[in-house]
């Protein structure tokens, strides 16, 4: 039997962006895994979203979006160190003119 976990794993909660700087409060109604003033995060889960397993590190730039729904957009992001790709919801508070 496998006991390895696959699914998300919630975790909610404020950090500051190590690419702008900015203070990040925990996301409004969803789970954050980005800063939403420029729409960057850190790769610091591996397997699954929430493990907080990675040891990259590097940053998860937005390279693009899906949808045409600005409150359900789905961004597309690359790690610049390692080139993992990975898709996430927009927040209810990102900064979305970074995507337009």
């Amino acid at each position: 039997m496998n006991s390895e976990r696959k699914n998300f794993i919630p975790i909610n909660e404020g950090f500051t962006c190590d690419r702008c700087g900015k203070e990040v409060g925990p996301a409004p109604g969803t789970f954050r895994n980005h800063c939403p003033h420029c729409l960057t995060s850190k790769h610091v889960d591996d397997a699954v979203p929430g493990d907080r397993a990675s040891f990259c590190q590097g940053f998860i730039s937005t390279i693009g979006y899906e949808g045409t729904d600005p409150d359900k957009l789905d961004l597309i992001q690359q790690c610049q160190q390692c080139g993992k790709t990975s898709r996430n919801r927009t927040a209810p508070d990102d900064n979305l003119t970074q995507l337009f």
